[in-house]
């Protein structure tokens, strides 16, 4: 029987790149979304992948959005906690309102996310957890405190994840992107995204794809013994 695997985020840009890499894998594949119905109901249609649209940030409609997915597909048994949303500003303009929108999506989302999924997993004695955070919460950002700020608790999240899931055949993983060739960063002026890539030593954005094979081997069986670590995806640009 096919594993289940729900993919927040996961009908645009890497989101996207992941839930088509998981079904190629051979994963019942469900896809949450916040907003866009068009962009939905596009991306169902030209790969097959069923969308469920709820906002993570939202504890009890997360809850109820992860039984529709189960009750549709099966128990799920891969999570990707992908949704995230930027607010940014320089941190004496970022208001409380910039600050809580982001941690409520980014941090506070994969709680909601992984919580209720969790107790399943503990059960049949298998689980892949698989957070994407950022190069920005490695390295910090200018502009983006609120954002590194929940990038980094969410590789907190995995580690301690990762000792509580291991006795349960459960593995918690993160990947940081770190340019990626996108819908947000390709529709940034010309000369912002030049000096994006002049920073990059692999002299080139990365590609949607390239986050989704990581995600893809963390969740397969030949990973099994990986656990609580970080992938970084960032041509070289930042070092851990």
């Amino acid at each position: 029987m096919a594993r289940v695997a729900l993919v927040t985020g996961g009908s645009r840009g890497i989101g996207a790149a992941i839930s088509k890499a998981l079904k190629d894998a051979g994963c019942t594949v469900a896809a949450s979304y916040a907003g866009n119905d068009e962009a939905a109901a596009k991306f169902t249609d030209e790969t097959g992948i069923r969308t469920y649209k709820w906002n993570v940030a939202d504890y009890e409609a997360s809850k109820a959005g992860i039984a529709s997915v189960e009750a549709d597909l099966g128990p799920i048994d891969i999570v990707v906690a992908n949704a995230g949303i930027t607010k940014d500003a320089p941190f004496h303009k970022m208001t409380p309102e910039q600050w809580n929108a982001v941690i409520d999506t980014n941090l506070t989302g994969v709680f909601n996310t992984v919580h209720p999924i969790w107790p399943g997993l503990r059960e049949r004695k298998f689980g892949r957890v698989v957070v994407i955070s950022s190069i920005n919460g490695q390295k910090g950002q200018f502009g983006q405190v609120n954002y590194a700020a929940t990038k980094a608790g969410d590789l907190g999240i995995v580690k301690s994840l990762a000792q509580e899931g291991a006795r349960f055949g459960i593995t918690a993983n993160a990947v940081c992107p770190g340019y990626i060739a996108t819908e947000m960063v390709m529709a940034v002026p010309e000369k912002v995204r030049e000096s994006i890539i002049a920073g990059i030593p692999a002299g080139r954005l990365g590609e949607p794809e390239e986050i989704a094979r990581c995600v893809a081997f963390l969740v397969s069986d030949d990973a099994g013994f990986i656990n609580g670590s970080t992938i970084s995806a960032n041509g070289a640009q930042f070092f851990v």
